[in-house]
């Protein structure tokens, strides 16, 4: 008899969803649930299109399961579990009905590919397995590619460190009702705090290296009233930065430059584990070992394209890194650190920058979103003795890059570029100049930096004196946590930053800090 785990996997995600089982499959396809919700860790939608999304779940009855051999309280083969389509929120008017595949292989995920639908508009979906069924969840289809489309309204995050603070940034994100909203890195922290610096904790206690580690790692967050509720209402898109594996990673090197074959046995298990949570497209994530694709482009009808970038898994490894007293990210003179300046260095990699480089060319769009994880303005710091330094671990690591990247905005006279960062845990405003040295160079590009939806931020006061130095960095503010929020026409894109009261209170409140506006054929933002 073929077992479930011969089938081809690839064919029976890419189907319509009105696929019967075979005979070899009914014992699969009905489980009778005792203890335990089998979607406990909630559903969730993402990688939009005008005919369909993927929607994801993951069987997990007991999540947190100490015993490594049953992800989620899971064992045996994979399981055929049902999903319904609806046209509105009451799953009165259904659509679509079939069967998805939650794989063993990887932890009983569920990764279906829904095509065939309606451009433009929210549907709803759950997923069913014998008498347990899941949550009601909202997807969206994108507008058609060329569409008119007059308004869209997303949002973006970042840094969302479990132990140092209750995810409110998420309910608010929620309840503002986006079209979509993007992850621009750190959806989970491999850290381990000091006690008395947590407001709640890692269960474990451990910092994750191999798989199960990393499971258990995203199947707390996923238990957070807060962000499953989020992912349940709003379609998502995701990218990764480095805590998604190990903090200030770059491409096969640690922080600590130890063996590439170690570190590399690591990012295998760290990015298996972020795909087994994500609701990404196989046919382009499915990872293989240490490398999976993340980046990718979308659209919203003529109104805007997004330019979804990795950031870590191509980038060269980090400037100077041989130096005895360094590892990872840190501060670098140009005297002490001429590799900085090489102009071989890529964040992105070669075959990522020539797509990126691609799309612009072929952009027929009123705005262009380039989103991404780390600062990309050039940004002039100083270090002990007073000289001018830059850090490495973001684009000021890779100026050569960030030079081509603002050549090729700029010579392909791309509409409206508007980039899009996380990382540094704080509100940012900036221009990016054609030559990043020359603040009377034209201004390429605007940069909105989101900061952290929990993680501390970065010194006030030392980086207040920093942005003295760096008349292009208009807005700065380290010590407020949330997300932000934009919204798009035609005639302008308003982009609010929105401040969490207190992210140790479950309850917090949420304000604008800030909002800025662009005007449609204009450089630089106007603060409003």
């Amino acid at each position: 008899m073929t077992s479930v785990s011969a089938i081809d996997r690839r064919v029976f995600l890419q189907g319509s969803g009105l696929v019967l089982a075979a005979p070899a499959l009914i014992g699969s396809l009905g489980p009778a649930w005792g203890q335990g919700d089998p979607f406990s860790l909630g559903v969730a939608s993402g990688d939009s299109l005008p005919d369909g999304f993927v929607i994801w779940t993951r069987l997990a009855p007991a999540p947190l399961s100490s015993d490594p051999n049953t992800p989620g309280g899971m064992s045996g083969g994979d399981r055929i579990i049902d999903f319904e389509i609806a046209a509105d929120s009451g799953m009165r008017q259904i659509v679509r009905r079939g069967k998805a595949l939650a794989e063993a292989i990887y932890a009983y995920s569920v990764h279906k590919v829904v095509r065939g639908l309606e451009p433009g508009r929210p549907y709803w979906y759950r997923f069913t397995s014998g008498a347990a069924s899941s949550r009601i969840g909202r997807a969206m289809t994108m507008p058609k590619a060329g569409a008119s489309v007059d308004r869209l309204r997303f949002a973006y995050v970042s840094c969302s460190n479990y132990e140092l603070g209750y995810f409110s940034a998420y309910r608010h994100l929620r309840e503002e009702a986006p079209d979509f909203v993007i992850f621009l890195g750190d959806y989970i922290y491999e850290t381990v705090q000091p006690e008395g610096m947590t407001v709640r904790r890692h269960f474990d206690g451990v910092v994750p290296k191999d798989l199960a580690d990393y499971r258990h790692r995203y199947e707390q967050y996923r238990l957070d009233p807060d962000l499953q509720d989020m992912h349940a209402a709003v379609p998502a898109f995701m990218t990764w930065d480095d805590h998604e594996v190990e903090n200030d990673y770059a491409d096969r090197w640690g922080p600590d430059f130890a063996d590439p074959k170690v570190f590399l046995k690591r990012r295998a298990a760290a990015y298996r584990a972020f795909y087994e949570h994500m609701p990404l497209k196989p046919q382009l994530s499915l990872p293989h070992g240490p490398d999976m694709r993340v980046y990718d482009r979308f659209g919203f009808g003529d109104l805007a394209q997004f330019s979804l970038l990795d950031g870590r898994q191509y980038r060269s490894r980090e400037a100077c890194w041989a130096r005895p007293d360094h590892g990872g990210a840190h501060q670098e003179t140009d005297v002490h650190c001429p590799e900085r300046l090489d102009s071989d260095r890529s964040m992105l990699g070669m075959r990522q920058e020539a797509w990126l480089y691609d799309g612009f060319a072929k952009s027929t769009a009123r705005w262009n979103v380039i989103a991404q994880d780390v600062l990309m303005a050039h940004f002039r710091e100083h270090d002990r003795s007073g000289e001018v330094a830059y850090w490495t671990d973001d684009w000021n690591g890779y100026p050569a890059a960030r030079a081509r990247l603002m050549r090729h905005i700029h010579d392909s006279k791309l509409a409206n570029p508007v980039v899009l960062s996380g990382d540094i845990h704080s509100f940012w405003s900036n221009d990016l100049h054609l030559d990043a040295d020359d603040e009377g160079s034209p201004v390429v590009a605007s940069e909105f930096v989101g900061t952290s939806v929990t993680s501390n931020g970065p010194p006030e006061k030392l980086f207040g004196d920093f942005v003295k130095d760096n008349p292009h960095v208009h807005f700065f503010e380290a010590r407020k946590r949330g997300y932000v929020s934009v919204d798009v026409t035609k005639e302008r894109m308003t982009t609010r930053f929105q401040a969490l009261s207190d992210v140790r209170d479950p309850k917090a409140t949420v304000s604008t800090l800030k909002s800025f506006v662009i005007e449609d054929g204009q450089r630089g933002a106007v603060a409003v």
